[in-house]
Formats: C-alpha cells, sequence, structure tokens
C-alpha cells in the first residue's frame, strides 16, 4: 500500500499552487495523509477528488469552512498499523515523550505545523513523523512531503522528497515565518 504524507499546504496565502510532483504523488497513493493548514477549502476539495483514501485534519490556520469538514485528530487502521493525525504537537523538546502519553494506542503519528520534517521514535516504539511543508520552507533548504509504503503489516520505505524551489516570489523567506503564531506571521 502507497502512502503520502504532507502538511502545510497554505494556498493561496504561502504559494498559488501545489508543485506537479506532489500532485502526481497524489493521484499514486493509496491513502493520502494530510496533517492541516490547509488554509482555503479549494485546496481541500482538491485532494478529495485526486485521493483514493484521504485521512486528514484541520491546524491553526484554518477557519471555520475547514473546521467544521475536517476533525482535530484523525484515526485510521491500515493493515493493522494504527495511525493518528493531527496538526500540532508542542515544542520538539520532549517531543516523542508527549506524543507516546497523549496517542498511547497509536503505531504512527503523522502531524505538521513547524514545517520542518521529522522522523523519530518514542521509547514504547511510537513512530513520529511530519512531512515538513510542500509550498512554505521556512527556515528549511527545501520544501517537502514524505512517502511510505505498508508491507504486511510494517511501515517500509519511508522517503522525504525535496521540492524544486518555486519561480514566484510569494515564498517568504527563513527569517519571515514564526511558527507559534496562529496566523503564521512574523
Amino acid at each position: 500500500m502507497r502512502l503520502l504524507l504532507t502538511s502545510d499546504t497554505h494556498v493561496p496565502t504561502r504559494a498559488r499552487s501545489l508543485p506537479a510532483p506532489l500532485l502526481a504523488a497524489i493521484a499514486d497513493a493509496d491513502v493520502v495523509f494530510h496533517a492541516g493548514d490547509w488554509v482555503d477549502t479549494a485546496t481541500l476539495d482538491l485532494f478529495q477528488a485526486r485521493s483514493k483514501r484521504l485521512v486528514a485534519v484541520h491546524g491553526n490556520n484554518d477557519g471555520p469552512a475547514l473546521r467544521k469538514r475536517l476533525p482535530e485528530v484523525a484515526r485510521v487502521e491500515l493493515q493493522g498499523v494504527r495511525f493518528a493525525v493531527v496538526h500540532e504537537t508542542g515544542a520538539a523538546r520532549d517531543r516523542e515523550r508527549r506524543c507516546e502519553a497523549r496517542f498511547p494506542e497509536v503505531d504512527v503519528l503523522v502531524f505538521g505545523h513547524s514545517h520542518i520534517p521529522w522522523d523519530s521514535r518514542a521509547p514504547g516504539g511510537l513512530r513520529l513523523l511530519n512531512p515538513g511543508s510542500p509550498t512554505d520552507r521556512r527556515r528549511q533548504p527545501f520544501a517537502t512531503y514524505l512517502t511510505a509504503r505498508l508491507d504486511d503489516g510494517r511501515l517500509t520505505d519511508v522517503r522525504l522528497h525535496r521540492l524544486p524551489h518555486p519561480p514566484s516570489g510569494r515564498q517568504r523567506g527563513p527569517a519571515d515565518a514564526d511558527p507559534d503564531r496562529p496566523d503564521g506571521r512574523p
């Protein structure tokens, strides 16, 4: 089973559109995870139209229309692997311990908010994955998303995909973004 993990698409506020490689990966995936900060319902509609199966949540930059359509936390079991999706997990320090306590029944936690790719394991085995952002790289050298596979109930082949810098001048620079502000402004 092919999985695509993304978050923090921020269309149209941080990018005019989604990158073509991400759109192609959505079509190729059996399950798409989105960890929030869509910003507009048109992007959610696009994902729903292109995804075979979408597991998604709202983020701190998502208004009432998106919050009405998406939960704060989504859970799904695929091939016996228990996934949860949430936008925010708090500070990086002690993240594994906090998330393991909050999601004791989960094998893989997909999250976003920071725009910083993350792949770690908590002491009890919980795998934490943040795909970064495909449109707003902030302090990162590249915009990113993740793909993975589920093979006989095991998560395998987790890969971080780097996207080329967008040709437009709409992407903000590293000093401009503040991931702790609800509106993402400096």
